[in-house]
């Protein structure tokens, strides 16, 4: 048998054919495990219905579009238990959002503009409509513009002589648990309206909508200075996170 040189040797093995099993293959890429998690929540929401989920999927469904790269259920759930609902979410202030891991600030500014566009929804069920006939639609307008508000408000509704919603105006922002509130100005901002009746609202930060005793005589002045120039006050409503209270239905007016 002839010598095998050097350059023989390199040329047969260089000849060989590596079997494609041996050849190193691709790795596919794993979908992340959320993806099909979405999926599933945006087929139920189609086709249950927003009524069919609880306050965390509707809130995840929302954080899909905010955060498209990441599990939101997490997110979801962490804001859920630091604030209690999904409306004190949208309603919670943005430094407060941004507390809760997940939450940068475009996330806590995208859901303050959610809950900016259900409090304008609300306003549309209302504003020029015949209001005491409203009532509900009027609570919930009411509750979704200031339950969750860090400070007191007071807000005055002016009604035509058809009890339609003409304007609704913030008036004063106070602290925590007081707003000043001049019942000479509410008055002449009623003339200026042309309004001939107007509903009181403030809001109680602590949650608890109970009347307190400088809300009654407050609202005692108001009534008095109204009715001297013929303008109703229909009714002074209390907006806490627990529920609300009317000082006509208290018959406090």
């Amino acid at each position: 048998m002839g010598k095998v040189s050097d350059d023989d040797e390199r040329s047969f093995f260089s000849e060989v054919q590596v079997p494609l099993a041996a050849k190193a293959r691709p790795v596919p890429e794993e979908k992340p495990h959320y993806l099909g998690h979405r999926d599933r929540l945006r087929e139920r929401f189609a086709s249950a219905g927003p009524g069919a989920l609880p306050d965390y999927e509707l809130l995840e469904l929302l954080l899909f579009r905010l955060i498209p790269r990441a599990d939101t259920k997490p997110t979801a759930k962490a804001l859920l238990a630091r604030f209690g609902t999904l409306a004190e979410v949208l309603g919670a202030p943005v430094n407060l959002l941004q507390e809760v891991k997940g939450v940068g600030p475009a996330v806590a500014f995208d859901l303050k503009v959610v809950a900016a566009t259900a409090q304008r929804m609300a306003r549309g069920e209302v504003h020029g409509r015949e209001v005491l006939s409203s009532w509900t639609q009027l609570l919930a307008y009411c509750r979704s513009a200031m339950a969750f508000e860090a400070r007191e408000q007071f807000r005055i509704l002016f009604l035509d002589k058809k009890n339609a919603l003409i304007a609704d105006e913030v008036q004063q922002t106070g602290t925590v648990d007081h707003t000043p509130v001049y019942p000479r100005e509410v008055v002449k901002r009623a003339l200026e309206l042309s309004a001939t009746a107007i509903i009181l609202v403030h809001n109680h930060p602590s949650g608890d909508p109970t009347p307190s005793r400088a809300d009654i005589e407050m609202t005692k002045e108001i009534v008095d200075a109204a009715k001297r120039l013929g303008i109703a006050v229909h009714d002074h409503i209390i907006i806490g996170r627990k529920g609300h209270s009317s000082m006509k239905g208290l018959l406090l007016i």
